[in-house]
């Protein structure tokens, strides 16, 4: 794959960057041997190779979600600075 002077200007324009000629020069240089080197992968064979979203296979540590009993209204509100009606009482924040 070939980059020209041409599309890295083009780059450089649509990321706002000024680049004098030397850096243009090197930048085409340097983009066309990345993709040389990407290019290369093109030449392996794939074909048998499961795609996968991780280097190692990874699982949830999910406990079963199992019904069990709640702490109760009157020992959750045993400790609250204020409790109304079986619920936190709080200070009004709005007006």
């Amino acid at each position: 794959m070939k980059i020209t002077r041409a599309q890295v200007e083009r780059v450089a324009q649509l990321a706002r960057l000024a680049l004098s000629e030397v850096e243009l020069d090197a930048l085409t240089s340097d983009m066309d041997a990345i993709l040389g080197y990407v290019d290369k992968l093109n030449e392996l064979d794939t074909d048998h190779i499961v795609p996968t979203a991780h280097a190692v296979p990874l699982e949830n540590a999910f406990r079963d979600d199992t019904a069990r009993p709640s702490l109760g209204t009157d020992k959750a509100l045993q400790n609250a600075p204020a409790a109304s009606d079986g619920c936190f009482l709080v200070p009004k924040v709005i007006e």
